[in-house]
């Protein structure tokens, strides 16, 4: 498994507008991602449904090298 880590963005701005978020969920979204994309920026998009939040759909955006998380919000518009 890779280790995780977080830009301080993530840390400082996205848990804190959203303390509902729990780190472990954004490395589930990575893991077992049902759809994963280039972003612009060097950056990379995953999606997965996540069943401790009501299987939702959690939208992960991570850096280039896929394993440093920068942000997390539920995709309410997400369609598998």
């Amino acid at each position: 498994m890779a280790k995780y880590k977080y830009t301080e963005y993530f840390e400082k701005e996205v848990l804190r507008k959203r303390p509902y978020l729990k780190k472990e969920w954004c490395i589930y979204a990575v893991e077992n991602a049902v759809r994963s994309e280039p972003q612009e920026h060097n950056r990379y998009r995953f999606w997965a449904a996540i069943p401790d939040f009501g299987d939702r759909y959690l939208r992960v955006i991570t850096l280039e090298d896929k394993v440093t998380i920068h942000n997390a919000f539920p995709d309410r518009g997400f369609k598998p």
